[in-house]
């Protein structure tokens, strides 16, 4: 039974008959082999190559490195990767508190990666075989391939290859480009020739020429040390990145770093139907590795077990997101025979009593949609197809989405389709259709939205639509619930602290939020992760597109306060003099007819109080540690 899985022990490889492996796969992440975790995709990837693959989940980073050694060099590479988080978001909260969980290790513990996990990883590796390739990949890898705001460390790092010593990082979602330098590979290709691949980033000598490709274009970015000492030359170069980033026929990339350049060699072709499907097929089993039975459960496990990813991609091209940087702007969909097969696999899994937890992708409703006509997306530079307005060569039609609900539903044995991974709802207002169904069939008490504010000043920063759009969407809900006779409920997501944002907007937000009757328990404090534009508009005070200056919410107090707007209905005690139970609502934020707001009463928050202080251990409550 262990042998469905890839090996992670040396004992597993050796009762596979291998003597050595061909790749090993370094990862933060613990090993379930399940098409949501990375590092098992390209696992099955490689093993459908015809090659030995060992997976090293979670190394011990702190002890003679024994983890590392287990299966010795590697014949072609190793694969490393931080595994499906950046680690740095993993580990701490938008406060730079360090977080007490972890969803991607047994039982939810926190402390089995370490800090810059690729770059930690990769070093070692060097180290310990400096004549064997690594090859980053993941989020973190490919969020971090040219300069980046780091928010943890408070200043522009380098790419992530110059930082870790690393040989090839391959970003996006990379089964095509991994495949490719195997089989370059296996032809007798040396690995220091692999710089044409598309989907890849390398690094060579300031003084050597671009390798000669007659089909690409180039593109030299301002370096590193001239982003560092120039905000508005950072926020240039990020634009040039974000543009190319997003054409299907974008440019190469390179950025001088002291002495050396870094390449990014631009984006493989967009992928067919019918190449996700073959990756979606593979022979998972779908569950984590048997050694963590007595772990206790992995909770991102549990969260997607029995859900159906449907496509990959997201033209919404929201500021503060990573998913179009990461998984691209064009929509790639599976087929329905692809998503009825994994279907039937679900239905087999232990514990599964008919209802799928979900059936959507980055946004769950971009199902199929792609532009009508293909050359007018070719020639196209906009980093959203749906900001600030629809782009009329989208075809939003839904009816493929639709057939492939009703043909889930339909299979025997499925009680319900939930659909959890939230919908951009001005995709929705032009087809009545699928909102009615929706709602009727696949909506479990409450339904993900994400509005994210509701000022236009903050939207446009955000490159969101107009909360106008929400309400319409609210009523239209709120009137197929009551005609199906369904109490079923919108779930809001907001954002506080974004670029741009102060705090009469914070007020406005809370007063419309409170006459729509909402009492919101959790929303989203601004965090700036690495490559989006909403970060580097918070380092450099200056938005990449307009050139124009933006103030954001830096300090930890002027963060807090943005925040406690969003809990006008929460009973606060004052630290000095304020009489205990006090309910404040927005109207207590009053402002000024000049404009400036009132300085918000002190107030002692549950992080803050000594009950808390005293109940949880001290590397809960500590924030980021300082750099040496």
């Amino acid at each position: 039974m262990i042998l469905k899985w890839l090996p992670i022990t040396r004992d597993e490889m050796i009762q596979r008959g291998w003597n050595e492996v061909d790749v090993v796969l370094v990862t933060g992440d613990a090993y379930v082999d399940h098409p949501a975790f990375g590092v098992a995709v390209i696992g099955r990837v490689l093993e459908q190559e015809g090659l030995r693959v060992a997976i090293i989940p979670q190394p011990n980073w702190q002890d003679d490195l024994r983890d590392f050694k287990k299966f010795g060099a590697p014949r072609l590479f190793f694969g490393v990767t931080s595994g499906n988080m950046d680690s740095m978001v993993n580990h701490y909260t938008a406060a730079r508190r360090l977080r007490s969980d972890d969803a991607f290790t047994p039982d939810g513990r926190a402390g089995f990666r370490p800090d810059y996990a690729v770059t930690v990883y990769s070093k070692i590796l060097k180290r310990l075989y400096p004549d064997v390739p690594v090859v980053l990949g993941g989020i973190e890898a490919s969020l971090r391939r040219l300069t980046h705001y780091d928010f943890w460390s408070d200043r522009l790092r380098p790419s992530v290859l110059i930082e870790s010593g690393a040989d090839l990082l391959v970003y996006g979602m990379g089964e095509k480009t991994i495949r490719e330098i195997v089989r370059l590979m296996r032809r007798g290709v040396p690995f220091s020739s692999l710089k044409t691949l598309p989907q890849t980033a390398f690094v060579q000598p300031a003084s050597d020429s671009l390798p000669k490709n007659k089909l690409w274009q180039d593109l030299v970015l301002p370096s590193h040390e001239t982003c560092v000492g120039d905000s508005r030359k950072f926020a240039e170069a990020f634009h040039g990145v974000e543009v190319e980033s997003n054409r299907t026929d974008g440019q190469r990339l390179s950025q001088p770093v002291g002495d050396r350049t870094v390449v990014v060699n631009p984006a493989e072709e967009v992928w067919t139907d019918e190449e996700l499907d073959a990756s979606y097929d593979l022979p998972y089993t779908r569950l984590p590795h048997p050694k963590y039975r007595k772990r206790g459960e992995i909770p991102a496990h549990r969260m997607i077990k029995f859900s159906v990813t449907i496509h990959r991609g997201c033209f919404g091209g929201c500021s503060f997101c990573t998913l179009s940087a990461h998984q691209g702007r064009t929509i790639v969909s599976r087929s329905k025979r692809s998503i009825l097969q994994e279907v039937e696999a679900i239905k087999e899994m232990e514990g599964f009593q008919g209802y799928l937890s979900d059936l959507g992708g980055p946004s769950a409703n971009m199902y199929g949609m792609r532009g009508k006509d293909p050359e007018q997306c070719l020639r196209c530079r906009a980093v959203s197809c749906i900001h600030p307005q629809i782009c009329r060569n989208l075809d939003t039609n839904p009816a493929a989405l639709l057939d492939l609900y009703r043909a889930v539903r339909a299979v025997p044995g499925i009680k319900k389709v939930i659909i959890s991974s939230g919908i951009r709802h001005d995709l929705c207002l032009a087809h009545p259709d699928y909102i009615r169904e929706l709602v009727r069939h696949h909506v479990s008490g409450r339904l993900k939205v994400a509005p994210e504010h509701t000022e236009d000043s903050v939207l446009r920063r955000m490159r969101k639509p107009s909360f106008d759009k929400f309400i319409e969407f609210k009523r239209v809900f709120d009137e197929y619930s009551r005609q199906s006779g369904l109490h079923q409920d919108l779930l809001p997501y907001f954002i506080s602290g974004h670029p741009g944002t102060s705090d009469q907007d914070m007020a406005r937000l809370a007063d419309k939020v409170e006459k729509l009757g909402y009492r919101l328990e959790q929303v989203q404090e601004f965090t700036p992760t690495p490559m989006t534009v909403s970060s580097v508009v918070y380092h450099s005070g200056v938005d990449p597109s307009t050139k124009e200056a933006v103030v954001s919410p830096k300090t930890a107090r002027a963060q807090r306060r943005q925040k406690e707007y969003f809990f006008w209905h929460k009973k606060y005690e004052h630290s000095r003099g304020s009489r205990k139970g006090k309910i404040y609502s927005s109207k207590h934020y009053a402002h000024s007819k000049g404009g400036h707001h009132h300085e918000t009463p002190h107030r002692v928050l549950p992080s803050q109080s000594k009950k808390f202080q005293s109940r949880h251990p001290r590397h809960v409550r500590r924030g980021a540690p300082k750099e040496k």
